[in-house]
């Protein structure tokens, strides 16, 4: 139960005031702590391809192991001062990792800017999105604006909820340490393509469970929006092993289904030309609204595996770590 309600509390927080701008944020942190432990452990390895992927199972050990212990030991002294104490501050740390709101007003940020400019619309998506954004048409803001939203609700929402129902904050920030490492060393390039193997297996490892999850939360979710649930699921059944990531072609296809759009497709990054599989059918031409239309869906399939998980997290009962 302690758990649970430091969970509830915590996305009910995020719903309500997202990120905390004022305060430090607990994942710039680990951002940190990951680019210190890459610039040393490139001194200590030699520089050939077997040196550099074991520095970077050596970079995953440190940052995911930091990560976990440090809220560990501070929520285990905190709740050896007081209950509540413990309590108050696992929740607010359980608020830091959901990033449902930010996501939200993400896709609202593009939407708004497309309705002052193209070029609006450009440089706002381009704030989220690794892609080439400055020859990009409506069309292609918009899709990486939908997509953007449907593959990060498994990494912003519902990836961190299942590991914090588990384990609590502790689990939770040990996941967005994963998280973190994919994003900044996770590359198929000249500088991590060694360096940063792991990191993006793990990555691929910690979010297979609940990509699929986030999915059927999306098909259910898209009934209750009155949106086409059964082309989601047949879309999903198609397409969603065409992406080059195990995960994110699970949520990508299903909003695809649902919204009756094709997403996806070749995209431009750092001036080359990347070949990306397609996912639903064109049935129509995707416009403004599908970006709301994502964050719907996005809002409904987190809401959907919050009860779900919190349901089996009540029934099942196990001790929180510490």
């Amino acid at each position: 139960m302690y758990v649970t309600c430091a969970v509830l509390l915590g996305f009910l927080l995020d719903w309500i005031f997202g990120d905390p701008q004022k305060l430090p944020h607990p994942i710039c942190a680990v951002g940190k702590l990951v680019s210190l432990s890459e610039k040393l452990l490139r001194r200590i390895f030699p520089k050939t391809p077997r040196g550099l992927t074991a520095a970077g199972v050596f970079l995953w050990v440190i940052v995911c192991g930091v990560s976990f212990a440090v809220p560990f030991f501070l929520l285990r002294w905190l709740r050896g001062v007081h209950f509540w104490l413990g309590f108050g501050v696992e929740a607010l740390l359980c608020w830091t990792l959901f990033a449902r709101k930010s996501l939200a007003d993400a896709g609202v940020h593009v939407y708004s800017a497309l309705d002052e400019s193209l070029d609006a619309g450009r440089k706002a998506v381009a704030m989220y999105v690794g892609r080439d954004t400055g020859a990009l048409d409506k069309e292609g803001v918009i899709k990486a604006a939908v997509e953007t939203v449907a593959e990060n609700t498994t990494d912003g929402v519902v990836s961190p909820m299942i590991f914090m129902l588990i384990g609590g904050a502790p689990l939770g920030f040990l996941y967005k340490a994963v998280n973190t490492l994919d994003s900044m060393v996770g590359y198929h390039n000249d500088k991590y393509e060694y360096l940063g193997k792991f990191s993006a297996r793990m990555d691929d490892v910690f979010n297979f469970i609940p990509a699929r999850l986030t999915a059927a939360c999306m098909i259910a979710g898209a009934g209750m929006l009155h949106l086409d649930n059964r082309n989601a699921l047949r879309i999903y059944r198609r397409d969603r092993n065409g992406h080059k990531s195990p995960n994110a072609g699970q949520t990508e296809s299903v909003c695809a289904g649902a919204l009756h759009v094709q997403l996806g497709g070749d995209a431009s990054y750092f001036g080359k030309t990347v070949k990306k599989a397609a996912f639903g059918d064109p049935d129509r031409e995707i416009n403004r609204g599908d970006i709301l239309r994502s964050i719907d869906l996005m809002t409904a399939a987190s809401v959907l595996a919050l009860v779900l998980c919190a349901v089996i997290r009540l029934t099942v009962d196990w001790p929180p770590f510490g």
